[in-house]
């Protein structure tokens, strides 16, 4: 069998699909994508394609390691997220050619549901969101079963903010766990926008309140700041998402930086590398929790592999209100949430069928940029 073709999708609101072909009339589904730069990775991909046309479509590991390894320039979210998407479609084509789920290919199931997390909408967060859309956002969640709920704090957020923003903050916490209870848990995304600084201050003022965890602290540039703030505070510490492949997670481990790894397997190399991230986050006691803030096939390979990973805590999720990242509307066969959990798929490959009518039916022109947030005296702030 042979690869023949590599298509690329752009798919409303913001997300960007893969179709594989190969001779064999076997297809593979991947989402290769870096938010705001969809039609960069799709450029990445077509630079790509020298290397996987004519090529076997099961030599996973060997095609990786060619697109990888095969420039002088390697890394970085562009070029990763392009295999990521390309590898995902890969292991969905060789999982429908054995007639089998990807994680049985990866050592087989270690449970049998996926524990999910949902977004909520969050109060002085981007978006015009008031205080009643997300204490209403968050008692949804809890009725739909969710055992856990994330949100981001307000932005913009100066280096050294002020008093009233980390009280601020904490009521919004505290209001939150007034509606859900404490047997939700409450993690807070701190965005990276949120200086090393500052973070120590607002950890230490929502201590008392149990967070579950609190990701990114502060820019991913720098471990021995995200590890400054693990050591300042007894809340778990997440990061990852804007890592790339195992060589950019390794002093996140050897720092003792995170509790909690999040690498995405759009992002971050894809499914079989993310499997090795974990295994080394496994070795320094750290959880494994991928990030997935995208569509339906990025969940259908975070759940390959969850349903794989002993040191799996939980699964994000955006939770859309139209269900799209279900795959409502694009899956022949959405993904099914009951009571906060996805149970582990069972179809080959990644366990998903793919409507190609519907997905040309929602294509777009790509075009997609992350939002801008200003200081008030007009310099760019981190989102």
């Amino acid at each position: 069998m042979k690869i023949t073709r590599l298509e690329c999708f752009h798919v409303k609101p913001r997300w960007l699909f893969l179709k594989v072909s190969t001779d064999g009339g076997v297809v593979g589904w991947g989402e290769p994508i870096v938010e705001g730069r969809a039609r960069t990775v799709a450029a990445a991909i077509a630079e790509l394609e020298p290397v996987l046309i004519g090529s076997d479509p099961f030599r996973i590991e060997s095609l990786w390691q060619r697109m990888y390894r095969g420039t002088f320039y390697r890394g970085g979210p562009v070029l990763t997220s392009a295999i990521s998407g390309i590898e995902q479609a890969l292991w969905d084509i060789k999982g429908k050619c054995y007639g089998m789920p990807v994680y049985e290919m990866l050592g087989g199931r270690v449970r049998d549901r996926i524990r999910m997390y949902g977004h909520i909408k969050t109060y002085g967060d981007i978006g015009g969101i008031t205080w009643d859309d997300m204490l209403a956002s968050a008692r949804s969640r809890k009725e739909d079963g969710y055992t856990a709920i994330k949100y981001a704090p307000a932005a913009p957020v100066r280096h050294i903010d002020t008093q009233s923003f980390i009280e601020a903050e904490v009521k919004r916490f505290v209001s939150l766990r007034e509606v859900v209870g404490k047997e939700v848990d409450i993690a807070v995304d701190f965005h990276g926008r949120i200086s090393p600084a500052m973070s120590v201050r607002l950890a230490k003022a929502l201590e008392s309140h149990y967070p579950m965890f609190i990701e990114e602290p502060c820019l991913p540039d720098n471990t021995e700041e995200i590890a400054m703030v693990a050591r300042s505070t007894s809340i778990p510490v997440a990061s990852g998402e804007r890592k790339f492949t195992r060589w950019g997670f390794r002093q996140l481990f050897e720092k003792q930086a995170i509790a909690v790894a999040q690498p995405d397997t759009c992002h971050a190399g894809g499914i079989f590398e993310l499997r090795k991230i974990a295994a080394m986050a496994e070795v320094y006691g750290v959880a494994f929790a991928p990030h997935n803030p995208l569509g339906p096939i990025s969940l259908a390979s975070c759940l390959q592999l969850d349903a794989c990973t002993p040191n799996f805590l939980i699964q994000e999720f955006p939770a859309m209100e139209s269900g799209a990242d279900l795959g409502i509307g694009l899956l022949k066969t959405p993904f099914k949430l009951e009571k906060g959990y996805i149970a582990v798929p069972g179809g080959a490959g990644l366990g998903i069928e793919v409507d190609e009518n519907l997905v040309r039916a929602n294509s777009y022109d790509g075009a997609w940029d992350t939002p801008h947030v200003e200081y008030e005296d007009g310099s760019l702030a981190e989102w």
